[in-house]
């Protein structure tokens, strides 16, 4: 069985699925990605049994086969050829010998019947398309606020919650909670599942920037997402994600517009001096001013003034400095709104005349 493929027509598919493949598997057979060759086209799929990515490439294929093969090597191999190679997959029952140019490489198979393929649901699921451009930016509004490893497992993921005509994102670490919100071409009852975090950085990687479309369909306990020649599938985190509708504010009649860029440079100039385990920053709105202090073990203090349209109560309060960077980071508009109650209460930062994007971060003593 012989297969003859460019190289950079290879490397592209095999970027995209190895990412999912852990370095350190309990089944070995994990690490491989499984090959499969029909109707001249070659199909890619790499699993960790909880998220599961397939990809097809057009391929000259005299006979049809399945094998699998290690996902990492397959990779670093065809990554460290020069451009323009061209690979010829020589396939025996449990070898496969890769050559190209000069190089040879002669490795290991695993039964392709032995590898664990996740399969979709056969129930009606809700369904709809939107742009990859859409989706990525969504996803890059929220995706910093997601906790990592947290004991309240619900919480280390991003939830997606459908409600009439409205695709819903939101992702909280219990200290910061970050929503945004897009219309979509259909109208549904509300639905919500939370899909997890490893499934949602891969997406960010795998979507383009471009105005081709995905298929996203809501299944029982699984969620799919089709795009170019990708198809991912992911189960889904089983629990209740908090009520957000609870945590973001209203009312905060204390607040000011300011731009992002400003405000961000200001803030990381600050943070050099801040505590490195706590990272407080304190706040205080006075008028028409605003003064960022942060100060740490060593009795170093840095300050900066920004100017800011501001006539309300004075207001003194500390925040961890890394969540107001992250947002000021991840939010792509020039001018940002930044709304308080007080010297107490949480802060809520979203875009002027646009009520699609909310993120709330908790205050800290200092």
């Amino acid at each position: 069985m012989n297969i003859k493929i460019k190289r950079d027509v290879l490397l592209k598919p095999l970027s995209s699925v190895v990412g999912i493949v852990e370095k350190r598997q309990a089944l070995p057979i994990l690490s491989n990605l499984l090959l499969v060759g029909k109707d001249s086209k070659l199909t890619f799929t790499a699993t960790d049994l909880e998220m599961q990515t397939s990809l097809n490439i057009d391929a000259d294929i005299t006979n049809e086969f399945e094998i699998t093969i290690s996902a990492r090597k397959l990779f670093d191999i065809t990554r460290a050829l020069p451009e323009n190679s061209e690979l010829e997959f020589q396939i025996t029952d449990s070898r496969i010998n890769v050559k190209a140019g000069k190089s040879k490489f002669n490795l290991q198979t695993l039964p392709s019947k032995d590898y664990p393929i996740l399969k979709r649901n056969d129930v009606e699921g809700v369904s709809f398309e939107i742009p990859q451009k859409n989706l990525k930016a969504l996803l890059k509004q929220v995706d910093f606020a997601m906790a990592q490893q947290d004991i309240r497992y619900y919480l280390n993921g991003l939830l997606f919650e459908i409600q009439g005509q409205k695709l819903n994102i939101v992702g909280t670490d219990g200290h910061r909670l970050s929503f945004t919100s897009t219309k979509i071409n259909q109208s549904f009852e509300k639905k919500e599942v939370i899909i997890p975090r490893k499934t949602i950085m891969e997406l960010i990687k795998l979507l383009e920037e471009d105005d081709g479309n995905v298929v996203v369909e809501i299944l029982n306990q699984q969620v799919t997402f089709k795009f170019n020649d990708i198809f991912l599938i992911t189960k889904v985190i089983d629990g209740k994600f908090p009520d957000y509708n609870r945590v973001i504010p209203s009312g905060y009649e204390n607040g000011f517009i300011i731009n992002r860029q400003a405000l961000l440079s200001a803030m990381q100039r600050a943070s050099i001096l801040s505590n490195e385990k706590y990272r407080g920053i304190r706040l205080v709105l006075s008028e028409n001013n605003m003064q960022l202090i942060t100060t740490n073990s060593e009795q170093e203090e840095a300050q900066e003034d920004i100017e800011i349209s501001y006539n309300k109560e004075t207001i003194d309060i500390g925040f961890n400095v890394t969540y107001l960077i992250d947002v000021l980071n991840n939010i792509q508009f020039d001018q940002l709104f930044f709304a308080f109650k007080d010297s107490n209460s949480s802060c809520l930062v979203t875009i002027p005349n646009n009520d699609d994007y909310k993120y709330v971060v908790m205050p800290m003593r200092i």
